[in-house]
């Protein structure tokens, strides 16, 4: 079992940026891949990036590529999200996901791929 715990959310201006984390409860040698997904009011739940357990795969939603970058530590049992030229469509619930994989290389961005998921954090981009 992996329990999740995101923070680093908040309220920023248009242009601005925000580091998301999200530590895991305890370090564990089951190697897992990592999303971030985010819920806008009355909208789905869409993954906006992903990454695998090795680092060396990432996947970004066309909607943040350029301006989102997922990394991760291992050692910390960590991954952030780092968030540059925020939007004001940016504003929404964003949570962590993580998923127990056999293939360190791989990713997911399907919701249906996490078994485990984080409680979420705010972000609110005013204009």
């Amino acid at each position: 079992q992996v329990q999740l715990v995101e923070s680093g959310g908040g309220l920023v201006q248009a242009g601005g940026s925000l580091r998301l984390s999200c530590a895991a409860s305890r370090r564990t040698s089951i190697p897992y891949a990592m999303g971030w997904f985010r819920q806008a009011p009355g909208k789905e739940r869409e993954c906006v990036a992903a990454v695998s357990w090795s680092g060396s795969s990432t996947y970004y939603a066309d909607s943040v590529k350029g301006r989102f970058t997922i990394s991760r530590d291992n050692a910390k049992n960590t991954v952030y999200l780092q968030m540059n030229s925020l939007k004001p469509e940016d504003t929404a619930v964003y949570y962590c996901a993580a998923r127990v994989v056999s293939n360190t290389g791989s990713y997911y961005y399907q919701y249906r791929d996490y078994a485990y998921w984080g409680q979420g954090t705010q972000v609110t981009v005013s204009s």
